[in-house]
């Protein structure tokens, strides 16, 4: 499973059933469990944990050293869930002790190529990030959320579930749940209807949905007027309720 060029160090655990490619390189403190496939020209730097059944392309960096100028060699970790997908040149770094010393990865993830999870990031599950997007350190990224081709997401903020980008957006302000952003300068766009439909949200949690946006985007109210509005109407909705706990908690204010 193992292909002889590799250097494999002797403190990795690896599952017996992990294949590793010519020429990939595996450190120290690195653990990968069963299923898991590593292709050629891969690094593998520890702390790091990588779970089930995930494929990593060759000329991946994985588990490096945060690039942040207060980092000084201290011990942090980078975890990675199962079933994700980790393509060509892809980087992904360890946490950093200013925050909670991890970057942690769900599962069913898709990284396109050259795509870039930077320190202490978190990123739940059935994510898609496009060629060339782009995460800085302390970045959120919730579950079923898409990042187009080339998009950049500023340190610190916040995506939320079934959130969607364009190609090329450059976000630097929190996205709430559901919603679509795009151009230049990046703007809300309506909410993410065929993102919510193709994972089975119901037709009238999306009616619901879209009403709670434009109450957000349309009706020239204060944030805060906006929040109440909505908690009204959020009822038993999980959906609502989501979205109105996240606007509670924005760190850098809401793209609007």
């Amino acid at each position: 499973m193992i292909d002889p060029r590799a250097v494999v160090h002797i403190n990795a655990e690896l599952a017996d059933d992990v294949k590793i490619g010519p020429f990939s390189v595996i450190g120290p403190d690195v653990q990968i469990d069963s299923g898991t496939e590593i292709g050629p020209h891969v690094v593998i730097k520890g702390p790091t944990a990588i779970g089930k059944d995930n494929t990593i392309y060759q000329f991946t960096s994985i588990g490096e050293d945060p690039q942040d100028k207060k980092y000084a060699d201290e011990i942090t970790r980078l975890e990675i869930g199962d079933r994700n997908v980790i393509r060509e040149f892809c980087t992904m770094h360890r946490g950093t002790q200013q925050d909670q010393g991890l970057t942690l990865i769900g599962s069913d993830n898709l990284f396109m190529a050259y795509t870039h999870v930077a320190h202490d990031c978190v990123i739940g599950d059935n994510v898609i990030m496009a060629n060339g997007a782009s995460i800085a350190g302390h970045v959120h990224l919730g579950d079923h959320a898409i990042l187009g081709g080339f998009t950049l997401v500023h340190q610190f903020t916040q995506i939320g579930e079934y959130s969607f980008s364009a190609m090329g957006s450059a976000i630097t302000q929190d996205i709430p749940p559901y919603v679509m952003v795009g151009g230049r300068p990046t703007r809300p766009h309506g909410i993410n209807s065929v993102g919510m439909e193709r994972n089975g949200v119901p037709p009238e949690v999306i009616r619901q949905i879209r009403k709670a946006y434009k109450i957000l985007y349309k009706n020239n109210l204060r944030l805060e007027d906006a929040i109440e509005e909505m908690e009204d109407m959020a009822g038993e909705s999980n959906e609502l309720s989501n979205m109105v706990s996240f606007l509670r908690n924005v760190t850098r204010g809401i793209l609007r």
